[in-house]
């Protein structure tokens, strides 16, 4: 459940209901962890935080898109092993 935080006044419950409803509409496939919603008389600040999407890494090895290298037999290995390692 997302931590909710109302500054500067208050809101009736459905109207803090209809912001977090706004904001998982704007963002269907991620989590909100926390929302701020700030009034400032008639006007309404809303901020908020998604929580990390995780992600596996996807790296193109000698050719091949790979998430990891474990399924490899040791001749790719040892390709992977002694290629060229390029720095930023």
């Amino acid at each position: 459940m997302a931590e909710i935080t109302v500054k500067g006044g208050t809101l009736p419950q459905e109207e803090i209901n209809a912001y977090m409803r706004q904001i998982r509409e704007k963002n269907p496939s991620r989590t909100v962890e926390s929302a701020v919603i700030e009034v400032d008389g008639e006007y309404v600040n809303v901020s908020y935080k998604l929580e990390p999407v995780s992600f596996e890494r996807v790296r193109r090895i000698t050719g091949y898109l790979v998430g990891t290298t474990d399924r490899w037999n040791n001749a790719k290995r040892a390709e992977e092993r002694d290629r060229v390692k390029h720095q930023i």
